[in-house]
């Protein structure tokens, strides 16, 4: 199924894709889920990112003009050398051996508040605030092109996990501002983090900041702390009992136990920090790297400072341009969907926005901070 897809109008009145998110598998081969038993029941895993909403939208003409790149609120990463990817994963094999050099990394995943001074600053409208381009989708009605963005929307009572349509929503008017769509507000949430933001529009923020998007090498670097665990914190889902990241409990997706103290976003700092003095690198919402997505990358990628490939491509969406998304989010749970633990990746349509979807940045080395690479 192709991104910008029309699946209906509210069912059949707005424009949805395919959700590639963790359901039972269909196909087999290589590219397919990777299996758990849970009970009875065997739930897979293929992606669990963030829905793809539309087609990319072509009139992107802000002209952004940036800052100094302040270093306030970062973290110095050390460059060194790690066992990058899993083999819980298809496309995160096979682990190998990559080196990246030192940068900065915000130290949590850009809040409201940051995001409301970039738009202050800039005038800059997000993707989900713009019309939507009747280019793009020929066989709809022009007075049912509305733009709006995904909004988790859990039943009220238990579902099947093979649909995710039955909790995710197309909402009109939903976007940055207004998470949930008209009613909703950031208003008093401003430390929690930015959602419903594209790929354009983090890489925008980013351009703006003096920063840029992280590669999904560094982002793991970052959030391994030298180790190869089952989980980035450890190799305990709950270490002393005690949950550390924003994930979900109970029974998804109707019933969240929010055992962790949040049934959605938490505010940044929120849970412990890892070793290297990074918040929220498990869980909360889903994080944009650089990287074009491929499923084969990790057969052939360079052994040092690795970028992605050269093109996209998801044989779940041939023709949709992807990019690599990573760290899970507040709707990450073993049930459904287990895209959270280390070493895995999550992918995402350039124009996909949905309210579990956020960014940080990194910025490059200062020269009193480039040295040897330490092995770890």
């Amino acid at each position: 199924m192709k991104s910008g897809k029309l699946i209906g109008l509210f069912a059949k009145t707005y424009l949805f894709s395919q959700f590639l998110a963790c359901t039972p598998q269909q196909k087999s081969g290589e590219n397919t889920a990777v299996s758990e038993n849970k009970g009875d029941k065997k739930v897979n895993c293929t992606t669990c990112k963030a829905p793809s909403s539309r087609k990319a939208l072509l009139q992107s003409a802000e002209v952004i003009q940036t800052t100094t790149g302040s270093n306030e609120e970062m973290v110095w990463i050390a460059g060194g050398t790690f066992q990058m990817g899993s083999n819980d994963f298809p496309d995160s094999r096979p682990i190998h051996a990559v080196s990246v050099n030192g940068f900065w990394m915000d130290e949590h995943e850009v809040t409201n508040a940051q995001f409301a001074k970039f738009v202050k600053a800039t005038g800059f409208k997000t993707v989900a605030e713009r019309p939507l381009s009747p280019a793009d989708y020929p066989d709809v009605p022009i007075e049912k092109l509305v733009s709006g963005s995904a909004v988790f929307s859990p039943p009220r009572q238990k579902v099947p996990l093979n649909n995710p349509l039955r909790w995710w929503k197309y909402v009109a008017g939903a976007n940055w501002r207004q998470p949930k769509g008209p009613g909703s507000s950031i208003k008093g949430k401003e430390n929690e983090p930015v959602v419903q933001v594209c790929y354009e529009d983090a890489a925008a923020y980013a351009k703006w900041a003096g920063k840029r998007l992280p590669t999904e090498a560094e982002w793991e670097f970052a959030a391994r702390n030298g180790s190869n665990t089952k989980y980035y914190w450890g190799n305990e889902l709950k270490p002393k009992g005690k949950w550390v990241a924003n994930i979900f409990q109970g029974n998804f997706p109707d019933a969240n136990a929010a055992e962790d103290g949040f049934r959605e976003l938490a505010p940044v700092k929120s849970f412990p920090k890892n070793a290297r003095g990074l918040y929220d690198m498990d869980g909360n919402v889903w994080e944009w790297c650089s990287d074009l997505y491929r499923p084969d990358y990790y057969q052939k990628s360079a052994s040092s400072n690795p970028k992605g490939p050269a093109d996209s491509y998801d044989p779940e969406e041939p023709g949709a341009v992807k990019h690599v998304q990573r760290g899970g989010s507040f709707l990450c749970s073993d049930q459904y969907c287990i895209r959270y633990k280390a070493g895995s990746r999550g992918k995402g349509e350039v124009s996909s926005a949905s309210n579990n979807l956020g960014f940080r940045c990194v910025k490059d080395a200062q020269p009193s901070h480039q040295g040897k690479l330490k092995t770890l």
